[in-house]
């Protein structure tokens, strides 16, 4: 499956503290409409279909915090507004949301193991936790082939994370 990642904004300096009667900076060429940012590398988070609404905004934000904190190469610079107010740096690229069914989710699992791609993993047994120590704890519990996952985030070449993502569907 291909698809065409949504472009992100582009990452700048901080600027200087703007008064109400400068005028305003110009816009990257992305928000003024020049060509499309396109990535070599994807992002991608595959949810089980049958999650509530809950969950799937839950798993997804607990998924992604984990490439953010072992691959620096995919976060951004910091942001700032015109104000000069500092904003945590956030992804440099989109975040791609599939839904699959829980077979298409445990082969996808398999695909980026046999890829040797960073990937995070959510099992339904998180759900019954509430720390850290726990979470690690019911992961560990369980062999790999049998996690019970609900969600799993990939990053990685284009073309190896889409075959990894093979058989989901871009989340409704």
């Amino acid at each position: 499956m291909t698809t065409t990642p949504i472009t992100s904004p582009a990452r700048t300096a901080p600027t200087a503290p703007t008064t109400p009667t400068s005028a305003p900076t110009a816009l990257p060429a992305a928000a003024a409409g020049g060509p499309p940012v396109r990535f070599d590398t994807k992002i991608a988070v595959l949810l089980r279909g049958d999650l509530e609404p809950w969950q799937r905004l839950n798993v997804t934000a607990f998924l992604v915090s984990g490439l953010g904190t072992d691959l620096p190469e995919v976060v951004g610079e910091p942001y700032a507004d015109a104000d000069g107010t500092p904003y945590l740096p956030m992804f440099r690229q989109p975040v791609l949301v599939f839904e699959a069914s829980k077979e298409t989710l445990t082969a996808a699992h398999g695909r980026a193991l046999s890829r040797a791609l960073p990937r995070s993993v959510f099992t339904s047994d998180l759900f019954a936790t509430s720390n850290d120590r726990d979470n690690r704890a019911a992961v560990r519990a369980v062999p790999k082939d049998l996690l019970d996952l609900v969600g799993l985030a990939v990053y990685g070449p284009r073309n190896a994370v889409d075959k990894v993502v093979k058989g989901a569907r871009m989340h409704p």
